[in-house]
């Protein structure tokens, strides 16, 4: 592939995961982190740009998406991981928050005192009755829409990343909540609210494919690409998040007790460029919004379309939507309130997965190991996400990291390491056997 085309394919690559959860979170954790902003985005990086990049090489290596990377599992429990997952990037969680976003940054600045869940009731069913339409036609208009979006919206941020460089519009708060003792754990923690983890699992083979659409077959080659492109994604998004994590830590004294980022971006916005660039922004935000809602609604309808052939891709494509717009009326800080346990229970699973999909040609019982860490990360992650939920779990205190909410890394790692047996005496035992 020529420089160019690599260059495409990383841009293409940072459009995949630019969506709204990318610009909602980082703003209101700069915002709590504060004085202890620096900490707090680097663990967010981690899990907001390093894992996904992982996780989009796992899916190169293994050859395919989540079911071929499950594929060492028992059939009913790799189809269970990949129907949660699609899940929650799609009806459940991700997708009625594009909605939400786009109420929250285009229309809810403009309605002032208006604002009300009437009118949250009347957006959602608009934007999703058009997510349906579109979803239903799909056709070269939204792909050229996506196009034109993708470029004016990193703009948009290049211009306001520089604006809050110079010209910084509150003070920085002190820190806050978790931020105040941990900062770095919680940034990590909130890394997974970007969801992007589980997007890599879905856009990885769509990379891929485009790849074998070059005349791009070779494995090797396959992943040097996707290296070299997957860095460009990951420089871009880091540069999102540190800009808009910027923006959130001088954002003390705009405005009291935000609920979410997308309020202190639209404020920040109205307060730098006025009515004019707030109204550009909201459109543009809207819109890519819309672009990325069409993008999961057809992914999940096709997926499962394809996983049971009786379901029908249009009546899919139907319930999703209807169901978007029904979890979408909960508003976004409790759409986001209620995620969060459930992310933080499966994303371990996820990050095991990435994990062991490079490390399983190492066992010399790769199919045992692979059931051995999942399980566990599995079980302890149940338990960090039933303590993230309220549940009293003071019983597993005793549990290195348990108080920090990240009481599966110590046992995922033990299960890694007593699974693991060299291959080449097991191999020269079967020779001698021979």
């Amino acid at each position: 592939m020529k420089t160019t085309d690599i260059i495409g394919l990383g841009f293409m690559t940072f459009a995949f995961f630019l969506g709204a959860g990318n610009i909602i979170f980082p703003p209101m954790a700069g915002f709590l982190a504060g004085e202890s902003m620096s900490w707090a985005m680097l663990g967010f990086l981690l899990t907001g740009v390093g894992l996904p990049l992982l996780t989009i090489l796992a899916v190169a290596r293994a050859g395919g998406g989540l079911l071929t990377m499950t594929r060492l599992l028992p059939p009913s429990i790799g189809v269970a991981i990949a129907v949660a997952a699609y899940l929650i990037i799609g009806p459940a969680f991700a997708t009625p928050r594009t909605g939400l976003v786009a109420y929250e940054m285009g229309v809810k600045p403009f309605l002032g005192d208006g604002a009300s869940q009437g009118t949250l009731i009347g957006f959602t069913v608009a934007y999703f009755g058009l997510t349906l339409f579109l979803s239903l036609n799909q056709g070269r208009l939204l792909d050229a829409i996506g196009k034109v979006l993708t470029p004016v919206l990193v703009l948009l941020l290049l211009v306001l990343a520089v604006a809050v460089l110079i010209a910084p519009q509150g003070v920085v708060p002190a820190a806050s909540g978790d931020y105040v003792a941990n900062p770095g754990i919680k940034g990590l923690l909130e890394g997974y609210n970007t969801m992007d983890t589980f997007g890599a699992l879905m856009f990885g083979m769509l990379i891929i494919d485009v790849l074998r659409d070059k005349g791009v077959t070779d494995k090797t080659l396959q992943t040097r690409y996707l290296i070299r492109a997957g860095v460009i994604a990951a420089v871009g998004l880091a540069f999102v998040y540190v800009s808009l994590f910027q923006l959130g830590a001088t954002s003390g004294g705009l405005m009291v007790n935000p609920t979410n980022g997308g309020e202190i971006v639209a404020l920040y916005v109205s307060k730098l460029f006025g009515s004019a660039g707030q109204l550009i922004l909201a459109a543009i935000v809207s819109l890519a919004c819309l672009t990325t809602a069409v993008g999961l609604t057809s992914a999940c309808a096709d997926f499962f379309h394809t996983l049971w052939p009786r379901l029908s891709y249009r009546a899919l494509v139907v319930v999703m939507c209807a169901t978007c717009a029904l979890v979408a009326n909960v508003g976004l800080s409790t759409l986001i309130a209620l995620s969060i346990p459930v992310l933080v229970a499966i994303y371990p699973v996820a990050i095991a997965l990435v994990a062991m999909t490079f490390l399983k040609d190492y066992y010399a019982h790769p199919r045992l190991a692979f059931r051995l860490v999942l399980l566990v990360s599995m079980l302890f992650g149940a338990l960090d996400g039933l303590k993230t939920a309220g549940v009293n779990l003071d019983l597993f205190n005793f549990l290195p990291l348990f108080s920090l909410g990240l009481a599966w890394i110590l046992p995922t790692l033990v299960a890694m390491v007593l699974a693991w047996l060299p291959r080449q005496p097991v191999c020269g035992l079967a020779e001698e056997q021979a």
